[in-house]
């Protein structure tokens, strides 16, 4: 049974079976298996047990409802799912259930289960990040030279570009792939520490068996044990916190470009997709929803990880049961914004000549920086501004173009000509290095690539 009605618009498939019962399930008992082999490798067990453990290994075998109710007894998942191991192994072979879970504690298991979970899951954010930032680089391309309004504070500004604007999306992108890449190989690692964290209970072969342990489930083996030092959960949590950011941006921006007064920029349209209950005409942003949702959820998510960190001496009471369903949540929505990242921007609708109209809301204002820095250069730059200041105020009054009112201005006539203001009011000729921020963020994603 699918664990929410909404799990299908925020979530993506792969990331909730990745962390649904069967996925935790499967990895705690991945590093029971793992432990019985790192053991029998080290001579501590007999390599007879190691068959009949692996066998027992097998999510499919355990009663969830059953477990979920044993849980709330023991305070963990790991003691009711040992037990139902051991029973299950001892029904076949007696000797061997002897030998589970030998020198672990619950803790080992659930949070080495976590990281097999974290690894596939950055599996597949790591591919739909490469997927995304290629499908980014694209557009950023294709609209280099794509003029629409800049906007700060919600009010016209200097043109940009839509390619310009997109590149700055892809960079945030690459740069969430690079800190991937860094935190890595200290995220993915091997929690085996005993009751205390000290291993005493394996004597001499606690080394030998942590290193095989580490090597059976392709972990790094860290300096210690890390129980209590959460710092590795708390650094992959920020990350994914920054990539809803990030995506929540596009988001945000893709819905204000899709608003029935700007209309310059879409969702790809679908049967079915964006309509309303009750009004026919409706084109609503359902993948940006989604990006703001996530955007919106994660800080909360995060703040719970960071939150949970100051735990208590060697083993924690509460803080690190804190974590049990957060960092899943943050991967599954996580996941859920950048499918609908990936099926908007490969076929965004663009309409150029929307655009352009914006551009010309305003009579020409949104150009008067060019033609007072134009201006600056020939009667300085205190005459100039108050000049194109007054120029301004007095297209806004008359309702006329601004170009008409520099037009007729004496002072501006004087020092530009009528195809000098024609050029500095075409947006498409103050863009100033829009494009070289495509090129750069386009090569920086290319070499990252690579």
């Amino acid at each position: 049974m699918s664990n929410q009605l909404f799990d299908a618009y925020f979530t993506a498939p792969a990331m909730r079976a990745i962390f649904c019962d069967a996925g935790r399930v499967q990895g705690m008992l991945d590093f029971e298996a793992a432990l019985a082999r790192a053991e029998a490798h080290a001579e501590l067990i007999p390599a007879e047990a190691v068959a009949p453990i692996e066998a027992a290994c097998k999510a499919e075998l355990y009663d969830y409802p059953a477990l979920a109710q044993a849980i709330a007894t023991a305070g963990n998942s790991a003691i009711p799912l040992i037990k139902a191991l051991g029973k299950r192994i001892a029904a076949s072979d007696a000797e061997a259930e002897r030998y589970v879970h030998l020198g672990a504690t619950s803790q080992d298991a659930m949070d080495s289960g976590l990281v097999l979970q974290l690894r596939a899951a950055i599996d597949l954010i790591e591919s739909d990040l490469a997927t995304l930032a290629d499908a980014l680089a694209a557009q950023a391309e294709r609209h280099a030279d794509t003029p629409l309004a800049g906007r700060t504070w919600l009010q016209q500004a200097t043109p940009v570009t839509l390619g310009m604007k997109l590149a700055g999306v892809l960079g945030a992108i690459t740069r969430h792939r690079q800190r991937l890449a860094e935190l890595k190989p200290r995220l993915l690692c091997l929690q085996f520490g005993g009751a205390s964290g000290s291993l005493a209970a394996l004597g001499e072969q606690a080394w030998p068996v942590a290193e095989a342990l580490a090597a059976e489930l392709q972990l790094t083996l860290p300096e210690q044990p890390w129980h209590t030092q959460r710092d590795r959960l708390v650094e992959f949590a920020s990350l994914l916190g920054l990539i809803a950011g990030s995506l929540g941006k596009l988001g945000r921006d893709l819905s204000l470009l899709m608003q029935t007064e700007a209309g310059e920029v879409f969702e790809p349209s679908a049967p079915g997709k964006g309509g309303s209950s009750t009004m026919p005409h409706k084109r609503n942003p359902v993948g940006a929803a989604v990006l703001i949702g996530a955007a919106t959820r994660a800080p909360g998510l995060v703040a719970t990880m960071l939150a949970a960190m100051p735990q208590e001496h060697e083993r924690s009471l509460g803080l690190w049961h804190a974590e049990w369903e957060t960092l899943p949540e943050l991967c599954c929505l996580v996941s859920g914004a950048l499918q609908q990242a990936l099926l908007a921007v490969p076929g965004l609708e663009v309409d150029a000549a929307r655009m352009r109209t914006n551009l010309e809301l305003t009579q020409g204002l949104v150009l008067a920086e060019a033609v007072s820095i134009a201006l600056a250069q020939r009667i300085g730059r205190d005459a100039a501004h108050h000049l194109v200041e007054h120029c301004c105020r007095q297209a806004v009054q008359q309702g006329v173009h601004l170009r008409a009112v520099l037009g007729a201005n004496a002072e501006v006539s004087a020092e530009l000509s009528a195809a000098e203001l024609e050029r500095l009011l075409d947006p498409a000729h103050y863009l100033g290095q829009a494009r070289r921020w495509v090129q750069r963020a386009v090569a920086e994603h290319t070499q990252f690539s690579r």
